[in-house]
């Protein structure tokens, strides 16, 4: 029986307090390809700990199937390590055979779609890897129809991040994060970070730690005149100083980028 049975007038209504609308929730998805909660958590940790704020509260999607027929996954040690590392699992992508013991953790079953970049594509941040793929999770429904809105005033477009200059040395503890490239003149001294979603120009020793394209752009680089970091990444593609760097690059000017998600050092040619 309806709540509001005898009162059909009072569906109608529409309240001042909220308003309920169709739409899509967007969320990054991640697929999991190994049953193994505790290898999973180790290699999350160890790909994207050294980078805090790579997630920065994203939502995440839990991809299960491409685990094998009859495996399951200890989801919650999933759903603790991404709230470590900064990010919300909000629900899962599963086969229709996954679904029972995946619903035991607790996360809604959600829908998944293929999403190609295009010219309303942002123009960076996670939503702007061309072809990923994200899951979504349909609101629901509005109970009665609502009066058709009046026509929404044409979005204005969107504003470039402004360049960070950094004209001071960055010491050792101290965390410099830019929304999009950031230049810095001085020193980056060992122990202190450097972390963009764009590019990352240093005129000036780098031997500190360097992470462009945080947001997971791929086309990011690393600019500097005199390569000597303790660690340097793009995309969540990282190098650390146990790996010697080659001597054409090493203390000299350089720059880094990725190509099928390896790290490219090349000299910097000063003219």
């Amino acid at each position: 029986m309806s709540h509001f049975h005898g009162h059909p007038a009072m569906s109608q209504k529409k309240s001042p307090h909220f308003e309920l609308r169709s739409g899509n929730v967007d969320a990054l998805l991640l697929a999991l390809n190994t049953a193994d909660a505790s290898a999973l958590r180790d290699d999350l940790l160890s790909r994207f700990e050294a980078t805090p704020d790579f997630f920065s509260n994203d939502v995440i999607a839990l991809d299960l199937r491409s685990l094998e027929d009859g495996q399951q996954l200890a989801l919650d040690t999933v759903i603790d390590t991404l709230s470590t590392l900064k990010a919300r699992a909000i629900g899962v992508v599963a086969r229709e055979a996954q679904r029972p013991w995946a619903e035991a953790f607790g996360l809604p079953l959600l829908d998944s779609q293929s999403r190609r970049g295009g010219k309303g594509a942002p123009a960076n941040g996670q939503a702007a890897r061309d072809g990923e793929e994200r899951a979504a999770a349909p609101a629901p429904a509005p109970a009665a129809p609502a009066p058709a809105p009046a026509a929404a005033p044409a979005a204005e477009p969107a504003r470039p991040v402004p360049t960070l200059l950094i004209d001071k040395p960055l010491r050792s503890g101290q965390q410099i994060y830019a929304q999009g490239d950031v230049v810095i003149l001085d020193v980056v001294s060992y122990g202190a970070e450097v972390i963009a979603e764009g590019n990352i120009h240093v005129y000036a020793p780098l031997r500190g730690r360097a992470l462009a394209g945080v947001k997971g752009n791929a086309q990011a680089r690393i600019f500097c005149t005199c390569l000597e970091p303790e660690l340097i990444s793009i995309a969540g593609i990282y190098r650390t100083a146990e790996q010697a760097l080659p001597a054409d690059v090493l203390g000299k000017s350089a720059q880094i980028r990725l190509a099928d998600e390896k790290l490219i050092l090349e000299p910097l040619r000063m003219k």
